[in-house]
């Protein structure tokens, strides 16, 4: 029978893994918005099935079922050690997303968020469900400081979700963008900024902008190795060594001058609006800061702060991490492969964007834009090297 066959299976398998993205992209959209749902872990469960059915039931040679089992019994320990399920519902997504239309699959992404996303700007806009701004200190000493919301709840969740747009257009469209289209994308860029107030996801998004010109009208640069060079060396290493530098310091007091370097660490971290000093003085555990990092983390270990690369150290372990960070410099040299420097951009912009906000280390499968990508890119690359070492023997 066809769904017996190695096409019929992947057929199934695409279409339990498309109804799980389906899922895992309402939550989050609704996750954005202002509205309360509280059966958020059974969602999970049933994506979690649904992506370990697709992956069990699409066809793999036998040396992909050692790798897929090691994934899954390494994520899985985790799970235990941590009480904390993510890397195994991440892991088991990507490697779901093997067969899977890329191409589609991105835009269908793209388009999803965007009709998510405005409607709950229009939601609120309308006065049906969310505030259209709000009026507080937003750590600048101005308390009547308004900011533009638009449904979102805070003004980084709403430059955060236009963010995530942005890049989602870029790798769909701008390879072939015109450029009165990067004119208009520079024009959404500008307004978010007047809008949230947000300077440092404002300079991300500004050479997110110019970084794209340049691989856009310079074809010669995704032949170039030095740009990949170049994105492994900040992606992950510079980001990790700074969180890592964030972490030692932010103990040091606001203003103690006899701490070496006091007064430019204090101007970074009034810069970063105090996400330095909050990972040590933002909750009694001092969470985040270098003293509460493990080999794996723990199940106290779910405080909340806003520096992405230090919340994934506290919240999975130093070697989930590492080993983390190793796929990515993986990735990074796959895209080489490919001369994909599009996706090269988006990880190196993400990378950035998550030193100083954690939208990407989430619960949320749906936030994060690169799983497709990484899952057709690396279990591809799997493959390939599996029939090159068959080939050989």
């Amino acid at each position: 029978m066809d769904y017996l066959t190695i096409e019929g299976r992947k057929r199934i398998s695409n279409r339990l893994f498309y109804l799980a993205l389906v899922i895992e992209l309402v939550l989050m959209i609704v996750e954005k918005s202002e509205l309360y749902f509280s059966a958020e872990s059974h969602v999970f469960r049933l994506t979690f099935v649904l992506t370990l059915l697709a992956l069990f039931i699409n066809h793999h040679e036998k040396k992909e079922w050692v790798i897929i089992a090691c994934i899954l019994a390494f994520t899985f320990i985790c799970y235990r050690i941590t009480g904390r399920n993510e890397l195994l519902r991440y892991a088991t997504f990507v490697m779901a997303a093997r067969d899977i239309n890329l191409g589609k699959t991105m835009k269908f992404v793209f388009y999803t968020s965007l009709s998510g996303f405005s409607l709950i700007a229009i939601l609120s806009m309308l006065g049906i469900v969310g505030r259209v701004y709000i009026i507080q200190d937003y750590g600048r000493g101005n308390v009547n400081e308004l900011r533009y919301v638009l449904g979102f709840g805070h003004p980084n969740t709403l430059w955060g979700c236009v963010y995530a747009l942005i890049l989602l257009w870029l790798w769909i469209y701008g390879s072939k963008a015109k450029i009165w289209m990067y004119a208009i994308l520079l024009a959404v860029i500008c307004g978010m900024y007047q809008l949230t107030t947000s300077r440092t996801a404002f300079m991300i998004g500004i050479m997110t902008f110019v970084l794209a010109l340049v691989v856009r009208y310079i074809p010669m640069a995704s032949s170039k190795k030095v740009f990949y060079i170049l994105t492994g060396i900040v992606t992950p290493f510079m980001c990790v060594a700074f969180s890592t530098w964030s972490a030692i310091v932010s103990h040091v007091p606001r203003y103690d001058y006899d701490y070496p370097h006091s007064e430019e660490i204090q101007a970074l971290d009034d810069l970063l609006n105090n996400r330095i000093q909050d990972l040590y003085r933002g909750n009694e555990r001092h969470a985040g800061s270098i003293g509460t990092w493990k080999l794996f983390s723990d199940r106290l270990s779910e405080e909340y702060f806003d520096m992405g690369w230090v919340r994934l150290i506290y919240w999975y372990g130093i070697i989930p991490a590492a080993l983390i960070c190793i796929l990515l410099v993986v990735f990074i040299y796959i895209c080489y492969k490919r001369r994909d420097l599009w996706s090269v951009l988006i990880l190196l912009s993400m990378s950035i964007y998550t030193v100083i906000e954690a939208t990407f280390v989430s619960v949320y499968i749906g936030r994060n834009l690169m799983l497709p990508i990484l899952g057709v890119y690396l279990c591809s690359f799997s493959e390939r090297m599996i029939n090159r070492n068959v080939s050989k023997g």
